[in-house]
């Protein structure tokens, strides 16, 4: 018995459920560039960030990753598409969702063009309180 403890306690499970870099997007909670942003902030902390969404969240996914590779600060690692079986709440039976993962990475330049934009504000806000 005490054999099966110590194997259930020995388990890591730093499978897909805790990563610190994903992103859950939703198509109706917040809007586009919240999840610009804060893939963003992902990049500068984690140097890459994982965008994952199921069913119609999946067209927010891909414009924030095209936002992000357009502008010079991500590029793409990895795509996985798959499909995932849910409970339809209303009719209580299962049915297929499609999801689909994005692994994107920093460019080279990220940390030149996230100091320009940040200077960028800075002169902004210094503009306004004067």
């Amino acid at each position: 018995m005490e054999e099966i403890t110590e194997g259930v306690n020995n388990i890591n499970f730093t499978g897909d459920l805790h990563k610190k870099n994903r992103i859950q997007v939703s198509n109706t909670k917040k809007p586009l560039f919240f999840y610009v942003n804060l893939a963003k902030r992902y990049m500068q902390q984690h140097n890459e960030v994982e965008l994952s969404a199921l069913g119609m969240a999946i067209a927010t996914v891909v414009t924030v990753a095209e936002i992000l590779k357009n502008n010079g600060l991500a590029v793409e690692k990895k795509i996985m598409t798959s499909t995932v079986d849910m409970r339809d709440e209303s009719r209580g039976r299962p049915v297929q969702k499609a999801k689909i993962e994005i692994l994107l990475g920093k460019t080279e330049n990220f940390d030149e063009l996230m100091a320009a934009a940040a200077e960028e504000r800075d002169i902004v806000d210094g503009e306004e309180q004067s």
